[in-house]
């Protein structure tokens, strides 16, 4: 399943929010509320597993479904799942296919205890892992790259002092992108891919420590950031304290460039670099590079705005909102036909006639995927009224597949690696099209060592 009018979108794989409170308190409802304020990085299903420190090692809760967090937990849920350590995730699949099964957390039972672990990212060599672990008898079948993660700490648990030092040695066998946060009977444990591809951050509200996707979660029930995982961290976290492993940091990074111009929300800081404020050095950036004779600038909402503004205070020419986005419409699904899944576009943005009506604009969007979407909204806008539509994306074109994590399709489904900016702006029907460069990447994040790999095809792993 995918939402209707992101199908012609990029997606993250996953977001995950782990919750120790070390004064004996619930977490479920904070954990609830952690994934609710991550619901922009997967759709497809939810979960929360959750352990009673105090309790016997087996009592592990868990409940997991199809749907968006408000739909698959209901009062009932978090009233049940009792426990003062815990994680969530919400999912949009990328590898292994999206049903109730695949729904993270993973959570299991064996001879030293429990363990429940949720992941975000891609490990690239997960078959070469699986096929391991079933020779050795460990595991028979496998389904996602979580299960063979959870599998593979479960293996290396057997001689480990330690779950933090199983999660390391797991650790220093995967290969991709990856943030982990892992629950066993009385500690929780984060680690981040040694590149730092995906995002993994730590915070503490009162008596309580947090890891999570973004920053945006931790203040969302109340929490303080303090500060990013380092790539390659084994963070731990007991009722002691927090413990802290570099053995697998690496002065080699290469984080993902996407998170800064979409995936991200607006309000959430990430290895330093404010998301918003990256996202408006873009917009400058391409008026820099694209200007053009308008008389407008608008966004598309909501990962389009604050390039857009960007755009309008480097340029000069007025910012204005040319859609109007429904936002209680629930979720609509890919629709079987294309009347129908234009139909699904016009019910989630309508064009406030009135803005663009005889006004030349300028039309900002974080990227262009297969084009379909950005074919629609220049139809939209022409049909009511606007003179010229020149389109200006604060990303660069999309050429190559992802394998870390994000669901870039294959060369062949990217409009712009069949064909040329050219013939892109023939094919969207817009009167000019051009794209940020891979070289204003530094004025987005600065220094910030990035894997650019989906416009580059330089991959890092």
């Amino acid at each position: 399943m995918r939402e209707f009018y992101t199908d012609d979108k990029v997606h993250e794989e996953c977001g995950v929010f782990g919750m120790y409170r070390l004064d004996g308190g619930n977490v479920s409802k904070d954990i609830y509320y952690g994934l609710e304020a991550l619901q922009h990085r997967g759709q497809e299903a939810a979960g929360i597993a959750v352990k009673d420190t105090n309790g016997p090692k087996g009592n592990l809760m868990l409940t997991k479904n199809q749907g968006l967090v408000s739909e698959v937990f209901h009062q009932e849920d978090l009233d049940r799942l009792k426990g003062d350590i815990g994680v969530g995730h919400v999912r949009y699949s990328t590898t292994g296919e999206s049903n109730a099964v695949n729904a993270q957390p993973m959570a299991m039972n064996y001879i030293k205890g429990t363990l429940a672990v949720v992941h975000n990212g891609n490990i690239v060599n997960s078959k070469e892992l699986k096929d391991a672990q079933m020779h050795r008898g460990l595991a028979h079948y496998t389904t996602s790259d979580t299960e063979v993660l959870a599998y593979e700490i479960i293996g290396d648990r057997v001689d480990a002092p330690n779950i933090e030092e199983a999660i390391k040695k797991t650790a220093s066998k995967l290969r991709g992108g990856f943030a982990v946060i892992a629950i066993s009977p009385r500690k929780m444990v984060g680690i981040r891919d040694p590149f730092g591809i995906k995002p993994l951050m730590l915070g503490r509200r009162d008596d309580a420590y947090i890891l999570a996707s973004e920053s945006a979660a931790i203040k969302s029930i109340g929490g303080e950031v303090i500060r990013d995982i380092t790539p390659g961290e084994v963070v731990t976290i007991t009722k002691e304290g927090i413990s802290s492993d570099t053995s697998l940091c690496q002065k080699k990074r290469a984080h993902c460039i996407f998170e800064y111009i979409y995936f991200a929300r607006n309000d959430s800081v990430m290895d330093g670099i404010t998301v918003h404020d990256a996202r408006m050095r873009a917009g400058k950036a391409l008026a820099r590079a694209n200007q053009v004779d308008a008389d407008i600038v608008v966004g598309v909402p909501d990962s389009g705005l604050a390039a857009a503004a960007g755009y309008a205070e480097e340029s000069k020419i007025p910012f204005a909102i040319a859609f109007y986005k429904n936002s209680y419409i629930g979720r609509s699904f890919i629709k079987p036909t294309k009347e129908e899944r234009n139909i699904a576009v016009q019910m989630k943005l309508s064009v406030l006639d009135y803005v663009v009506k005889d006004k030349k604009i300028v039309l900002i969007d974080d990227s262009i995927v297969r084009g379909t979407t950005m074919r629609k909204l220049i139809q939209m806008l022409k049909k009511a009224g606007a003179k010229e539509v020149h389109v200006r994306i604060s990303s660069p074109p999309f050429l190559h597949p992802c394998y870390y994590g994000t669901d870039v399709p294959t060369a062949s489904q990217l409009i712009a690696s069949q064909h040329s900016t050219e013939e892109v702006c023939n094919d969207i029907g817009a009167d000019s099209l051009a794209y940020l460069r891979i070289d204003d990447f530094k004025e987005m994040v600065g220094d910030l060592p990035l894997c650019s790999a989906c416009f580059s095809g330089d991959y890092p792993v």
